[in-house]
């Protein structure tokens, strides 16, 4: 198998980015698979979950759009986690899907006119042989407002979101698989977001105009 596209830095897996290196050296951990799970809680947890910043465009897909803001959506969240990876000499790359999200507030459902969020970004990473499956997408305060469990990460097995709640409420229902990609299929997103969503202005680098996005998820929701 040849694993070497896996490895490669681009323009979305930019992981020679100052703000990437310095994450990646903030980490004591020696061993490079160790790293990659410290990582992963740290993407997850210090940078908030914010579905709304996906308005900003082509920047918002890399992963130093994650490693420089205080929030960031699914796909450069796990994108950073590739980029980390890749940086590490740990094969890596990006999965999409499209799920429907039971617990969205109202005002995102009335953002985006649906519950069905398209092309849903997760990490598929090369460790031990096999590939694996992670999501550090949810910070662990969200969750909390969710009543979730924030999805943990071994290295070993599948981290993927939970079919329920705690409490039994239905909470991520995965509808397609798009698959995995070694880069980012920008076009692939552009289409399927701008038929998904065609009220909303998206991926243009002019694009300024924030009045109608709603500022974060989790100042919406109320802890249950």
């Amino acid at each position: 198998m040849n694993l070497s596209q896996y490895l490669q830095e681009n323009e979305y897996f930019n992981y020679s980015h100052p703000s990437i290196q310095s994450l990646i050296s903030s980490i004591e951990e020696p061993d490079p698979y160790q790293k990659i799970i410290a990582a992963y809680y740290l993407i997850r947890d210090n940078i908030a979950y914010n579905p709304y910043t996906f308005s900003d465009g082509v920047e918002a897909l890399k992963a130093s759009y994650a490693a420089t803001h205080d929030s960031a959506y699914c796909i450069p969240k796990s994108a950073l986690l590739v980029a980390v990876s890749r940086a590490l000499g740990i094969p890596a790359r990006i999965g999409l899907g499209d799920v429907r999200n039971h617990l969205s507030s109202p005002k995102l459902i009335d953002w985006l006119k649906t519950d069905l969020f398209v092309m849903h970004g997760y990490a598929e990473i090369y460790m031990h042989d096999k590939w694996v499956k992670c999501t550090p997408v949810f910070n662990h305060t969200l969750c909390e407002k969710f009543n979730i469990q924030p999805l943990n990460f071994d290295g070993k097995s599948d981290s993927l979101f939970h079919s329920f709640t705690q409490s039994g409420d239905k909470h991520m229902e995965y509808v397609t698989d798009h698959g995995s990609f070694a880069e980012m299929p920008v076009e692939k997103i552009f289409d399927a977001v701008s038929q998904a969503y065609p009220h909303i202005s998206l991926f243009n680098q002019s694009y300024s105009d924030a009045t109608n996005r709603p500022a974060s998820l989790e100042a919406e929701i109320t802890k249950i």
